[in-house]
């Protein structure tokens, strides 16, 4: 049979000729004549400053040019309908121009859905052609030539159809690894801009503080040192690459009342002061030291203001108080909500009017952009928005534009090239590592683990031993080469020695009823229970492998419960009374409530989503190819009843001293994991240079006194010993993750700066106070092995 594919390539080439003809020759030696007027313009040079270029470009602009600059236009099969442009495309509104075209050909079609079929998704080389036709209309077929930025997600690498998969953002987070979270920084920008993406929607700078919310995988952690060490990382990553990188979602946004997602993402409980020093922290520190090139502006209300709506949020704290000079887009529907939401706004064009007003940049959601431009026209026409507001708001679109290059070299310029670097064994190497280092053991009992390859059988069992839909959910690459646990397994000891059960599915028919009347496993259920005891019995150690994913956790999936679900724990028992030895594996991005097995299963180890080579990483550390050194960043509670319960704290606000009618204490707590082998900490000395350097240098001695070589992360907390204010028990202000062998000894260095001291007084003003300052160092938030004070004068 005839190949078609070359056919059709050139089928596609010459609809857009012959539709798109133009007889100006614009490209030049080292310009391009994007106005197409013969003359290089002052924004066509490259050796003028940006705000030359800006201020040039914008003096010719038109009224319908400027307000396209300020919406985006979603990608193929989510609101535009063609792949590759066509006719029509000079009838539509984006003739004028557009600020940005999100999730282009990535793939994403919806939660359920991936595109497998379109070549101009799957190829990447016809991807990248695409990508290019698709920009070429925007220089080519419009009055000024204004480039398009292409925005695309990319929590764990670059949402497309084949890229580098890494781990989770919350897997990353428990890797305290900020060089490994920088390269995959970098490795998420180079592969953006091979493939055609020149801004990216990330690192997600929310801070958790309620662990049923289903939206954990997205974030570090709960600490909001953690957070802005990890996100200015990912941040610098991304943009010394050449994409942008917009953090998400400011602000307020991750202190859901009740954790409750979908459409009731409003109403945060959250004081003043832990509004700054947790929810803000981050943006501040990544907004200062990586200077982001976007930010994207969330849909939740503070206070009874919604942010998108507020010159508080978006000008007077976004950009007066922390500097940022980039452009806001929306988060979905968050101008929308302003009106059938918050009801702040009358109608759309309220929404509109209240929205630009107060600082937003670009409206971007899953809508045409036709409603909210031809809004603002008239907002404009009549006198309303005032033509200065216009224009400050496309600057900061344009200038952007111009700072990641795009009026010079719009197009990616060597498809081959692209498809040697997306996805190869380099970067999946890094990813590899980042999934091994992720990993977290919580319990060891009798070193139970690692374990012997020279069992002469294994049973693995349990609804997440092939089940790793986390490797390619919405935020990330949707279709790489992943491996299961399973065949991680498999691979490291030999198929022919695995033994294989579900034993459970991930959850009962009834689920999530059955977390509030739960039911006996029924016929079927039950039989795979006793087939998997079987497997067991065969065999001389089981590994079950337990959890959640995605059907249990994710975007609009939050949690009632944070048990087990479905009959897993019911497998699990039924395991333990084999008498047979076992271990457990916990996939899931949310903390277990996980009592029972804390109490009886030999060990267990957390490993969170760890990638599309979780199943490698996995077995490596359950075999001992690799010691085990993650450390959590969100709490475990023992019980949702004991909800909220997070880090940091203030003194006391977590204690169950003095209580007799609830369960006391928490499963694990934050910083917390374990080692094949042990560290001891000595020698802490501290170096006040405050008053003429403003340092204080802390160093301690690490050694590791065990058997094996491994990696202990060191974390540094701070108290503020006696205050004008209630301040936290313990601050994160310093981690090191130090690799040791058996027997060496390694000191680390830490420094302290002012502004790790400060608080915010009853003033609400940001100060050092002097007095006494007490400094822990340890392996988790409870774990403190040294400590001591200096004295702030």
């Amino acid at each position: 049979m005839m190949n078609r594919k070359p056919f059709l390539a050139l089928f596609a080439v010459t609809t857009i000729l012959v539709s798109f003809t133009n007889p100006i020759k614009i490209y030049k030696k080292d310009w391009i004549d994007l106005n197409k007027n013969g003359k290089k313009d002052i924004y066509e040079d490259k050796t003028r400053s940006i705000d030359e270029r800006v201020d040039n470009l914008l003096s010719q602009m038109n009224l319908n040019e400027k307000t396209n600059q300020m919406a985006t236009l979603y990608g193929w099969k989510r609101i535009l309908k063609d792949s590759l442009p066509t006719a029509n495309w000079k009838n539509e509104i984006w003739k004028d121009g557009i600020a940005n075209i999100d999730e282009h050909l990535n793939g994403f079609l919806n939660w359920n859905s991936v595109e497998t079929k379109l070549d101009l998704v799957t190829d990447i080389k016809r991807h990248v052609w695409a990508m290019n036709e698709t920009q070429r209309f925007f220089i080519e077929q419009t009055r000024l030539g204004i480039p398009v930025d292409f925005t695309n997600e990319g929590i764990r690498g670059i949402e497309a159809y084949e890229a580098t998969g890494f781990p989770t953002q919350l897997n990353m987070g428990m890797t305290w690894n900020p060089s490994l979270v920088h390269q995959m920084g970098v490795i998420t920008g180079k592969e953006a801009r091979a493939l055609g993406y020149t801004n990216v929607y990330a690192p997600i700078l929310d801070v958790a503080r309620d662990q049923r919310w289903g939206r954990l995988e997205e974030v570090y952690g709960e600490d909001p040192y953690l957070t802005a060490r990890l996100g200015v990382e990912m941040a610098n990553g991304i943009q010394s690459a050449g994409a942008a990188s917009t953090p998400k979602h400011f602000a307020v946004y991750s202190a859901n009342k009740g954790a409750r997602e979908g459409l009731a993402r409003t109403d945060p409980q959250v004081s003043p002061r832990e509004v700054e020093d947790i929810l803000l922290y981050p943006f501040r520190k990544v907004i200062k030291e990586a200077n982001i090139m976007g930010v994207m502006s969330s849909y939740n209300d503070y206070n009874g203001i919604p942010v998108s709506g507020s010159k508080y949020w978006l000008i007077d704290r976004l950009r007066t108080d922390m500097g940022f000079t980039g452009y806001v887009v929306s988060d979905s529907d968050a101008l929308e909500y302003l009106y059938n939401k918050h009801h702040v706004a009358a109608n759309l064009k309220e929404a509109v009017y209240q929205a630009f007003m107060a600082g937003m940049n670009v409206r971007t959601t899953f809508r045409a952009p036709d409603s909210i431009i031809y809004a603002l026209r008239e907002l404009v026409q009549e006198g309303r928005i005032p033509m200065d507001t216009i224009n400050s708001r496309v600057k900061d679109v344009l200038r952007v534009k111009f700072k990641l290059g795009l009026f010079d070299e719009p197009y990616v310029k060597n498809a081959e090239e692209s498809a040697k670097l997306v996805n190869n064994l380099n970067h999946q190497n890094v990813a590899l590592q980042a999934s091994k280092e992720s990993l977290v053991l919580l319990k060891n009992s009798n070193n139970a683990l690692p374990i012997s390859k020279k069992l002469s059988s294994v049973a693995v069992i349990g609804p997440n031993a092939k089940d790793n839909d986390y490797a390619h959910t919405h935020y990330g690459p949707l279709k790489s080469a992943s491996v299961t646990i399973l065949e991680g397994i498999q691979n490291k000891i030999g198929k022919a020695k695995v033994l294989y059960a579900e034993g459970s599915a991930l959850i009962d028919q009834n689920w999530p009823e059955s977390e509030i009347f739960p039911e006996a496993p029924n016929a079927e259920e039950q039989a795979a229970i006793d087939f998997a005891v079987k497997q067991a019995q065969k065999a001389e150690l089981t590994i079950l492998v337990l959890g959640g994913n995605t059907k249990t956790a994710g975007e609009n999936k939050s949690r009632t419960s944070l048990d087990l679900p479905g009959h897993q724990m019911a497998l699990a028992k039924a395991i333990h009374a084999t008498g047979k030895p076992y271990v457990v594996v916990l996939t899931g991005s949310q903390p277990m409530t996980i009592n029972w097995l804390d109490r009886y299963a030999p060990a267990i180890v957390y490993a969170g989503y760890p990638g599309v080579k979780g199943g490698l990483a996995v077995a490596d550390v359950l075999f001992g190819d690799y010691n085990p050194g993650g450390k959590l960043t969100l709490t475990f509670p023992k019980s949702v009843g004991q909800l909220p319960l997070n880090f940091p704290t203030k003194p006391n606000a977590q204690t169950d001293e003095g209580e007799s009618a609830r369960v006391k204490g928490l499963l694990y707590p934050f910083g917390y994991g374990l080692s094949y082998t042990t560290f001891k900490y000595s020698n802490i000395k501290i170096d006040n240079q405050l008053a003429t350097k403003d340092e204080v240098m802390v160093s301690v001695d690490i050694t590791n006194t065990g058997t094996l070589a491994g990696d202990e992360v060191v974390q540094l907390y701070t108290r503020d010993l006696l205050s004008t204010v209630t301040t936290y028990e313990k601050n994160l202000r310093g981690f090191q993750r130090v690799t040791l062998n058996p027997g060496e000894t390694k000191k680390l260095v830490f420094k302290l700066v002012s502004d790790d001291l400060m608080l915010w007084n009853r003033d609400m003003k940001r100060v050092v106070e002097p007095g006494d300052f007490k400094v822990m160092l340890g392996s988790s938030s409870e774990d403190i092995r040294q400590s001591a004070v200096f004295t702030v004068k």
